[in-house]
């Protein structure tokens, strides 16, 4: 006894890996760590593109941009994570201070 096919007729010679690459289509939408992998070319010329871009701006441009990945870091974070990272900046800070690394 085989498996019937989805049309009903047991008859017909269909298969199930026929109707398999539907399945693994829908899965993969289904399941967003499936297709992560970034293409490292891309990676390259998208680092090379940054650092050209970075070239032109000035350091205040810098510091602004730079701001703004902070706050959404900082968004992102729970506040017993952002406490931790408080701490241990206060900590380099005095070590600074005292002339320590």
């Amino acid at each position: 006894m085989g498996i019937a096919p989805a049309n009903g007729m047991a008859g017909e010679e269909e298969t199930l890996a026929q109707c398999f690459p539907l399945d693994v289509l829908i899965a993969k939408y289904d399941n967003p760590h499936v297709s992560q992998k970034k293409n490292p070319n891309a990676q390259a010329l998208g680092s090379l593109g940054g650092k050209a871009r970075a070239e032109n701006l000035s350091r205040a441009e810098i510091a602004k941009i730079a701001s703004r990945g902070g706050k959404a870091r900082a968004a992102k974070l729970s506040g017993a994570e952002l406490s931790r990272i408080a701490k241990l900046a206060v900590a380099a800070r005095e070590r600074k201070r005292k002339g320590g690394r």
